[in-house]
């Protein structure tokens, strides 16, 4: 006989305030935010959380029924770990659901200081075997880990098997060519790290400039990382998703990623079947109405799944980067 699937967690993005609220109110079980400064990866002008704000979204939260993670998931550098302790102390403080970490010296801190303190590993330590989540569950006093986007759906169900942990999976949203927390792009054109200050392409090295021929053409520090033709929209300039010539070559090309979406929406109930506790849609730069609809309509797949339905998200097209979506390397381990 087949074990009943067990209903996973909808965990959901807030970038702002108003995101968790828009979150909360479309069906999200929990959602996930961070503070306005280098410990989230996330750390741009205008997103995040002061402390104030983050107790008022607990407090949001709570009400509705849903939790709240904080994601202290950068890695500190040499001689600021001060200001990864204080997000630590200030998650215990609060009492936030949970919080979310990367760096080993920061869950050693957190498990050590605050015991009570619930700890999930961020997608950012990569942690993709059975022995390494083992590792970080016996000694760190992890309980759940953010599997990197690099298994597919039958490794996942053999890793479930063998770890008692619980197992967060991605389903939508951004997805990049680097294993996470191995990107060192960003930092190479700008001085500024993804994995340290929590910022692909800063938006004060972001420029656009008008082409000879009447597109644009979008910088990043000094390097050119895409051009437009007039009838095309300009997206964010990010290294691994830009289009670039070379003498061989003249015509634009992806040498890296063409920009898509990850969106297993097709793969969903077997992600279910394969035992993952929590399905993770990725979106914190995002809208508040991107974040309502999308929340909304993985809450109406999920409980479909669950009463034996088949999900429909079709619709969901129209919110994905270039109008491209992917089920990256869940199916198979080609996702170009």
């Amino acid at each position: 006989m087949t074990a009943p699937l067990q209903r996973p967690e909808l965990v959901c993005p807030a970038g702002t305030p108003a995101a968790l609220r828009a979150a909360v109110e479309a069906g999200a079980d929990a959602v996930y935010c961070g503070l306005q400064n280098a410990t989230n990866a996330r750390n741009f002008p205008g997103l995040n959380f002061t402390p104030t704000e983050l107790r008022a979204g607990l407090e949001h939260a709570h009400r509705h029924g849903a939790k709240l993670l904080l994601a202290v998931n950068t890695f500190p550098p040499a001689g600021s770990f001060g200001l990864w302790q204080e997000a630590i102390d200030l998650a215990a403080d609060i009492g936030v659901d949970a919080a979310i970490v990367a760096d080993m010296g920061v869950a050693a801190y957190a498990a050590q200081r605050h015991p009570g303190l619930r700890l999930h590993l961020s997608v950012q330590a990569g942690a993709s075997s059975p022995e390494a989540i083992r590792f970080y569950c016996a000694g760190l006093n992890v309980r759940r880990v953010v599997l990197p986007r690099i298994l597919t759906i039958a490794e996942i169900r053999r890793l479930t098997e063998g770890v008692d942990c619980e197992i967060e999976a991605f389903v939508f949203g951004n997805i990049g060519m680097m294993a996470e927390g191995r990107c060192s792009l960003t930092n190479y054109a700008t001085g500024i790290s993804t994995n340290m200050d929590g910022v692909c392409s800063p938006a004060a090295a972001v420029q656009f400039e008008k082409a000879e021929d009447g597109g644009m053409v979008s910088r990043l520090g000094e390097f050119a990382i895409d051009c437009f033709g007039g009838e095309e929209s300009a997206g964010y300039p990010t290294i691994c998703k830009g289009r670039y010539t070379n003498r061989d070559n003249p015509e634009p090309y992806y040498a890296f990623e063409e920009p898509r979406s990850l969106n297993l929406s097709a793969l969903l109930p077997d992600l279910i079947a394969a035992g993952v506790t929590a399905l993770k849609i990725e979106g914190r730069q995002r809208s508040r109405a991107y974040v309502s609809e999308v929340v909304a309509a993985y809450r109406a797949a999920v409980d479909s799944i669950m009463a034996g339905g088949k999900p429909d998200l079709a619709g969901l097209i129209g919110l994905t980067e270039g109008h491209k979506q992917t089920t990256g390397a869940y199916e198979t381990k080609r996702w170009r």
